[in-house]
């Protein structure tokens, strides 16, 4: 798939138009159209703002890290239920908010990575947190036998 097609398939998936995205780019819609054509490649500065405005990331819509990849780091001991959980957060399209203002660009997907490292981190304890509880149960009926 090239990188005009997964622009074009986003933009379709969002529901959004060429008009609204050539807008925002500062550009005519002709033009915007000969990107998703595959005739005009985006400098690296409107690509990164057509991430933004896809809720995505440049490498995923250059083909170069797909959702399958970044669910591929997932910690050793993640089921498929944590992974499951994981790719709905990332596959949300809501917009990453501070202070009812909008995150984009680099700093959106740095917001990102430290929410997915957060979002392994709370899983993680809490797979320590209620199995210590289990455990706990069972050593101290054991304790309590014991004296």
């Amino acid at each position: 798939m090239s990188l005009g097609t997964r622009i074009r398939s986003r933009r379709k998936q969002l529901g959004l138009s060429q008009i609204q995205i050539a807008e925002q780019l500062k550009m005519g819609r002709s033009n915007f159209g000969h990107i998703e054509n595959d005739r005009v490649t985006p400098s690296s500065t409107d690509l990164k703002i057509i991430a933004d405005i896809l809720k995505t990331t440049p490498n995923i819509l250059l083909g170069k890290q797909t959702l399958d990849e970044q669910l591929a780091d997932a910690p050793e001991w993640a089921t498929s239920k944590d992974v499951a959980d994981f790719k709905k957060m990332l596959e949300d399209d809501q917009p990453v908010m501070f202070d009812g203002v909008p995150i984009e660009g680099e700093k959106r997907q740095r917001v990102m990575d430290i929410l997915s490292g957060l979002f392994w981190e709370a899983k993680e304890i809490n797979k320590i947190t209620y199995g210590k509880k289990k455990n706990n149960k069972t050593n101290d009926t054991s304790v309590d036998n014991k004296e």
